[in-house]
């Protein structure tokens, strides 16, 4: 039997060949895996991000920057993104940029407003400035939603109303979006939706203040893993779930514009599991006797449980996870020792993508 991924590179790869596609914050951890699944489908990809956002990165230890048009630029910056989509026509449109730390949006509120609501607001200007874009997919948050800590996942009907800066900013993103899209596009010019997606994890992610590369990094100097917060419950996914949905979002609402609204993407509830278990199964997973301990330590306010209900983006798709979180914390911890062990990043980026679509 032919797996949903497999069939869904076969479309990919019909469909974004030779395609003019441009995302914002492609130097990031997801956005560097988002161009190689797109540069591998035959797309023309530029990129538009400030510099990567960690040393090291994804986006350099892989090389990407040679196999695509890479402009570094800042999101707030209108004017020099304007001429960007002037050069470039895109005909297809990510939106990644943002600032996505929730520790560090209390550090620097105004730049996450900035950022995560000007940003989109001249994303989506140029977009109605620019006729060739025919699809835009704006990528934000499980956090969109006012949390109220139960235990049913969220539904895309449910109010938008994130709390701490980074969350309620990406519910402002989601507010503009669907502003413009009522004022500017129900000429049907341009198909536009949003993508609300759960804890994303994989190899390549050298952020601060996330919990898998905080286990890689104790794990590579041999210390026990600082767990801060180990009984918040997320939904936990393997990079490629969410990247491989975007792309489908895009490719069906270019094609036909019913496709266009908002989705969540998440794992199965089976795979919402605490910070503490993840921990507990990286350590695992990774062996050589690490262990982690509870370093609970208050800080700001962080939503407790949070997990999506994902059966809309099931029914309209047709899809359904390909990992489970042992599977994703698998593919992670392979990711980091090949990298501490010096191989060829790209190559094991490919090889993960090509495992992750059957091919």
């Amino acid at each position: 039997m032919t797996s949903w991924t497999n069939t869904k590179w076969n479309e990919f790869s019909e469909f974004y060949k030779e395609k003019k596609v441009l995302v914002t914050g492609h130097t990031g951890f997801k956005g560097s895996w988002l161009c190689r699944l797109l540069i591998n489908a035959g797309a023309s990809v530029t990129g538009y991000s400030l510099n990567p956002p960690t040393t090291p990165s994804l986006f350099e230890v892989t090389g990407l920057s040679g196999y695509m048009n890479s402009i570094t630029g800042d999101i707030r910056d209108l004017e020099h993104l304007k001429n960007v989509f002037e050069e470039t026509k895109p005909e297809i449109v990510f939106h990644l940029a943002a600032q996505p730390i929730v520790r560090d949006s209390y550090k620097d509120p105004v730049y996450t407003y900035e950022t995560n609501v000007m940003g989109t607001v001249n994303v989506l200007e140029c977009i109605r400035l620019t006729s060739s874009v025919k699809s835009f997919l704006n990528v934000t948050t499980d956090k969109v939603y006012e949390n109220k800590e139960w235990e049913y996942g969220y539904r895309e009907t449910d109010p938008l109303d994130g709390y701490d800066p980074y969350s309620n900013s990406k519910s402002c993103s989601e507010l503009v979006t669907h502003s413009y899209a009522k004022s500017f596009f129900s000429d049907g010019r341009t198909a536009v939706s949003t993508s609300r997606a759960g804890n994303v994890i994989g190899g390549g992610d050298f952020a601060n203040d996330r919990i898998i590369p905080d286990c890689i990094r104790a794990a590579s100097k041999k210390q026990d893993i600082i767990v801060r917060n180990p009984h918040s419950t997320r939904p936990y996914q393997h990079v490629l779930e969410p990247l491989s949905v975007y792309m489908t979002i895009a490719m069906k609402q270019y094609e036909d514009r019913s496709f266009q609204g908002y989705y969540n993407v998440g794992p199965d509830d089976r795979d919402c599991i605490t910070t503490g278990t993840l921990a507990g199964l990286f350590c695992e997973i990774w062996g050589e006797g690490l262990t982690w301990v509870d370093r609970f330590s208050g800080g700001p306010h962080e939503a407790n449980f949070l997990k999506l209900d994902c059966s809309r983006i099931k029914q309209v798709f047709g899809w359904s996870p390909r990992y489970g979180v042992k599977e994703a914390v698998e593919k992670t911890v392979q990711w980091a020792k090949a990298y501490l062990g010096g191989a060829d990043m790209l190559e094991v980026m490919d090889r993960q993508i090509e495992e992750f679509f059957d091919l």
